[in-house]
């Protein structure tokens, strides 16, 4: 009836359907019941009201588990209810939908359907509640009445008009008694002789009813209209179909114009005025029974509906004035068809079931849900991850090898001890410079080698603490040049056993190269040549700090990004190449008549460096996190270690132990 192009002189003094089932829809969201049942006639308005409610309910996520109709024909006394029953009893949903006229309302009190346990019913007239009932007390019912006012002086006049001034018949005239009753309000109770009072009341309540402001405001409506119509009119007898002047001769269609344009205060200061649609701005009351303890019961208010508030207002509950009943394990109630899905997990459907019936299942890892029912789980930010519970995402915790933890100290302490030992070696070769032991083989290379080995045990420290842009740089930069000086004087001091062999046979011109500078040259130029590479990885991709957020579920490992991998690896195959050679060499040298052939040792020193940088890299790539770090740091104190311990040890045994043994005589005994 709101399609102004159908009926343009319509005007509508009550709330619409569609605003009545959008206030049902709206309820059934605050109280969160996704699965509700419906009950209705099957009259073409109860009807379309059905769909409108199915649409609505669906949108707004909600799912209807049964729709039962029951015809208008009949009396509903007459027809069989009890499939209706059946379906109320054997559905799952707590909340029951009644759409029908007020008259089926009422004669729905007096079959099995309103004797269903354990069910909150939403009617749509307010009737029930005004009429006595032997089974209200056995429901929870939430109605959706026009909204009440209380009219001044409208009281009053019923408590004191004269009854004679309307028609009568035996309608009327029982409605003048029921107002006699001594248990009407007295409000409106009227003085009547004891042959006028009515034992059965009716019309008390219905004086109180939202339909009665309807009625006003309709009546003040028309009367307004018909003053500007005359008021702005005057001497205008086109209006008037006769020439009487009789206001009732009036054209009727003449006064939509001024209905269209109504606007005006009635007594209670409220705005009256008609919208695009011919709509009054009307609300709906929401009504629910409290029983007090002397058995009586009172109807309470307890929310609203306002169609033309803004949405976030238009609904208002106080759930605090609602009675539940004693069957409800809940209050307030639920009514789903899954139980609800708490922050932390999701809704995952059930395969060929309504999208209302789902099973809930744990958030993903890095994903969380922070309100109940969620489709889908939120993804953190990359530098946030889930709480326990994965309703929340949490900051990362930050997260490097340092030197408070233990990992750290006990590297820290292992890191100093090689230092030292490698220091009083050196110091040890500095106070015995002048015995063979320390002569042969080129001493200088001796203490080049072992001051390098310093410097590579004191660089894995760079690798513990907190990593900057600074120390990232230094750390493969430092690593890089120390070990290529520490390989590079193994290689001088193997190609100088083989040429100290060499130089023995008569005529042998390889003598003119046995010295110090040529043994220094090479260490100089193949250091020079790894710096010329770190230089270059320096010039076009340096290591950086990067914030790897993917690693360590729950961390953000602060580490350092190689930048170029091609030249992290050309540092890297550089200083095994100097290895490869300085491993060929001495082994092929192992065997030169000696009693002391220091290139046997440097052969197991090089099998040791690549024992270690072999069992690296597969145990490198299959750790995380800040265990990539001691890995590596690891590998750069075996190493250094492996080439201390093959090369000098040996002869700080003889040194301090074997003294006898340190003379030119044993040493180059064959």
């Amino acid at each position: 009836m709101s399609d102004r192009v159908k009926f343009p002189y319509f005007y509508r003094t009550v709330p619409s359907e569609l605003h009545l089932c959008a206030g049902i829809v709206k309820l059934l969201k605050h109280f969160g019941w996704t699965w509700v049942g419906i009950i209705a006639s099957s009259d073409e308005n109860s009807m379309r009201a059905v769909q409108i409610l199915t649409e609505g309910i669906e949108q707004s996520g909600g799912c209807i588990e049964f729709i039962e109709t029951f015809s208008q024909s009949s009396p509903l006394m007459l027809q069989n209810t009890t499939n209706i029953y059946k379906s109320i009893m054997a559905s799952s949903t707590k909340v029951i939908i009644l759409y029908c006229n007020r008259d089926y309302t009422e004669e729905i009190r007096y079959t099995s359907i309103w004797e269903a346990p354990g069910k909150v019913w939403i009617i749509t007239a307010e009737r029930l509640f005004t009429l006595p009932s032997y089974n209200v007390d056995r429901n929870n019912t939430l109605a959706f009445t026009v909204g009440k006012k209380n009219i001044p002086s409208f009281h009053k006049f019923v408590r004191e008009v004269n009854p004679a001034l309307f028609p009568s018949d035996l309608l009327i005239e029982s409605w003048w008694k029921d107002l006699c009753n001594n248990r009407c309000p007295k409000s409106i109770q009227r003085s009547c002789s004891s042959y006028e009072i009515s034992d059965y009341l009716l019309h008390c309540d219905i004086i109180n009813s939202g339909n009665s402001y309807n009625v006003y405001n309709a009546v003040y409506g028309l009367a307004y209209a018909l003053h500007d119509m005359i008021t702005s009119s005057s001497g205008n007898t086109t209006l008037w179909s006769g020439e009487s002047g009789n206001i009732l001769d009036f054209l009727p269609w003449k006064l939509h114009h001024y209905l269209k344009n109504l606007h005006f205060k009635n007594a209670l200061g409220e705005e009256i005025f008609f919208d695009e649609n011919g709509d009054l701005d009307i609300g709906y009351d929401i009504i629910s029974t409290v029983f007090l303890p002397n058995g009586t019961r009172s109807n309470e208010i307890v929310g609203s509906y306002n169609p033309y508030a803004p949405p976030e207002k238009g609904l208002t509950i106080s759930e605090k004035a609602i009675v539940w009943e004693d069957l409800l394990n809940q209050t307030p109630p639920q009514s789903g068809c899954s139980p609800s899905c708490p922050p932390g997990f999701r809704k995952l459907t059930m395969e060929g079931k309504s999208i209302c019936c789902y099973d809930c299942i744990p958030c993903s890892e890095g994903e969380i849900s922070n309100q109940t029912d969620m489709d889908t789980c939120i993804t953190c930010p990359e530098d946030q991850w889930p709480n326990q519970k994965r309703d929340a995402c949490i900051p990362k915790v930050i997260t490097f090898l340092s030197y408070e933890e233990p990992l750290g100290i006990t590297l820290t302490f292992i890191i100093i001890s090689f230092f030292l030992i490698t220091a009083v070696i050196l110091g040890i070769f500095i106070y015995y410079q002048d015995t063979p032991i320390v002569k042969a083989n080129n001493r200088d290379l001796s203490y080049i080698l072992l001051i390098s080995l310093m410097l590579c045990f004191l660089c894995s420290l760079i690798f513990i603490g907190r990593p900057e842009k600074v120390t990232c740089i230094l750390r493969q930069i430092v690593f890089g040049i120390t070990f290529s000086i520490s390989l590079s004087s193994v290689l001088a001091k193997t190609i100088t056993v083989v040429m100290a062999f060499q130089a023995i046979k008569p005529g042998n011109k390889v003598r003119k190269w046995m010295s110090s500078r040529f043994s220094n040259s090479i260490v100089l130029s193949c250091s020079l040549l790894q710096a010329l590479l770190c230089l270059i990885w320096l010039c076009t991709a340096p290591p950086f700090q990067y914030l790897n957020m993917k690693s360590e579920s729950g961390a953000i490992l602060i580490e350092c990004n190689e930048g170029s991998i091609v030249a992290f690896y050309c540092v890297l195959g550089y200083l095994g190449f100097l290895a490869g050679v300085s491993f060929i060499i001495a082994f092929l040298a192992r065997n030169l008549p000696d009693s002391f052939n220091e290139a046997k040792h440097i052969t197991f020193s090089m099998l040791v460096f690549f024992s270690v940088w072999v069992s690296f890299i597969s145990t490198y790539l299959s750790t995380k996190g800040k265990y990539m770090v001691a890995v590596e740091i690891f590998a750069l104190l075996a190493s250094s270690a492996g080439l201390l311990g093959c090369i000098f040890l040996p002869k700080c045994y003889i040194i301090l132990l074997r003294p006898e043994r340190n003379c030119r005589k044993y040493l180059y005994k064959s």
